[in-house]
């Protein structure tokens, strides 16, 4: 049989099964987008024809990453606002008030490079004027499940004293709302179904209950999901106490939002009782390790999530908070940290990790009919990682196995040397096929150094620990 492509002599991780499932010497076959059949190498050989043959002998397949939860749109604000305390307020909200939707579109794109050149196929991307930023998915030839940022908040939030209520305006939230709505119009299945969209409340603490109950009718009439953070921090707690009396969980169970919609992000103020409910009720959880761990120096209860009968993935959240957009990093964080906090090495393997960045995270996302695992008529979304990079030194497969937790524990995301989408290679030999790399970093900082003038009088009036860091030249 006559196919696009064919992967040869691979270790492959599927993630099928309860595991990682492990092969070892197979071969890959994709006619399409699709991935027309795994096996055996000679058996591979003998069945089908392919005009391209990558010879994968020493090198890992794995489905390509997912990254659950990411703002790519505040790319361009990396490094501003670490080792302080309220990052949003004093941090980031003298950047974003000054942010033009065009330089956000720049800054994004050079996210999405990063998460691809780490191992990322998927990015949830979930950020205001998504209706511009979803152009970077198409030109570069990513997979996206997409959700304008809705919320009533004005820009001049920032100016708010830290504590007080913030202001909703209802005009702002519509304007919002409707972007999401025509996201699903114009992009939702575009991109031979490679782009697809949900819906997008940024939190209960930041809008009406009203625009709320509207979401939640919009999301049952287009039977989506609901990408929403939730007890995020303790300013949520404050401002939700404050305003309705009410912690988040409860105010969100009273008014029927937790259900199988739900994608719960953080969960950092949870106890373990509220995160027991959510984790019942069917609603994901998306747990971002590295953002949480800077901004908050907190670890969000995932593991108790999982314990619970929860399902739960990894996000990699923003490069402000983050840093770091590479899903490897995510996964070491993630079980590095839950091992420190529950005292017990044995906790949160790197197998539980590893299945959080591909499969688990599809289920939650909604989409693991398509991709999150390597099988016989899913999407051909599939990264190929050099084993004989140092990091992965060296390989044993027996008695025991070692590459899993060499890919959690001990690579950077410099290994994975191709990557193929929707059956396309997008990648190879690390060079990105479809855009200009170095163009688009170019760009992307001569609209940071514009931002950095026009904000610098909000900067220096939001005195925040960053800011004293530098005037005393500890940075």
């Amino acid at each position: 049989m006559k196919v696009d492509l064919i992967i040869q002599n691979a270790h492959i991780l599927t993630m099928e099964g309860k595991g990682v499932g492990y092969i070892e010497n197979s071969s890959i076959a994709i006619k399409g987008n699709l991935i027309q059949e795994i096996g055996n190498a000679d058996d591979i050989k003998r069945n089908y024809k392919a005009d391209r043959i990558i010879d994968a002998t020493n090198k890992l397949v794995v489905p390509g990453f997912i990254d659950a939860h990411i703002h790519t749109g505040i790319a361009i604000f990396r490094g501003v606002a670490q080792d302080m305390s309220n990052w949003m307020q004093k941090g980031l909200w003298p950047f974003m008030k000054h942010l033009k939707p065009e330089e956000s579109v720049k800054g994004s794109m050079v996210n999405i490079i990063e998460g691809i050149k780490s191992g990322t196929t998927t990015f949830c991307d979930y950020d205001g004027r998504m209706d511009l930023i979803v152009e970077n998915y198409k030109k570069i030839g990513a997979r996206a499940r997409i959700a304008e940022l809705v919320n009533e908040i004005p820009d001049n939030v920032g100016d708010i004293p830290v504590g007080e209520l913030y202001p909703f305006n209802p005009s702002i939230g519509n304007a919002k709302l409707k972007r999401n709505l025509e996201i699903f119009e114009k992009h939702h299945g575009s991109e031979n179904g490679r782009i697809t969209a949900i819906l997008g409340p940024h939190g209960p603490d930041l809008m009406s209950l009203e625009l709320l109950n509207e979401i939640k009718e919009y999301g049952e009439k287009l039977d989506t999901k609901l990408h929403m953070h939730v007890a995020q921090g303790d300013r949520e707690v404050d401002q939700m106490m404050k305003r309705y009396g009410k912690r988040s969980v409860d105010f969100l169970e009273e008014h029927g939002f937790l259900n199988k919609r739900l994608i719960a992000v953080h969960l950092t103020e949870a106890t373990n009782e509220e995160t027991k409910r959510i984790a019942r009720s069917g609603a994901g959880m998306v747990y971002c390790a590295g953002s949480i761990g800077i901004i908050d120096g907190l670890v969000p209860p995932v593991y108790h999530f999982s314990q619970s009968g929860g399902i739960a993935c990894l996000g990699s959240d923003q490069a402000p908070g983050n840093n770091c957009n590479n899903m490897i990093n995510e996964m070491k964080f993630a079980a590095i940290l839950n091992k420190v906090k529950l005292a017990d090495p044995r906790v949160f393997n790197a197998t539980m990790a590893l299945r959080m960045a591909t499969i688990e995270a599809a289920k939650v996302m909604g989409i693991d009919h398509e991709v999150g695992s390597i099988r016989k008529g899913k999407k051909a979304d599939m990264i190929i990682i050099n084993l004989q990079d140092p990091s992965f030194f060296p390989i044993y497969t027996k008695p025991i196995r070692n590459i899993v937790p060499n890919l959690v524990y001990s690579a950077r995301g410099h290994e994975v040397e191709t990557s193929i989408i929707d059956g396309q290679i997008i990648m190879e030999n690390r060079e990105i096929l479809t855009i200009d790399e170095t163009t688009a970093i170019s760009e992307a900082q001569k609209a940071a150094d514009q931002i950095a003038i026009r904000a610098e009088k909000d900067i220096l009036k939001a005195e925040s620990d960053i800011l004293t860091m530098v005037n005393e030249e500890l940075l």
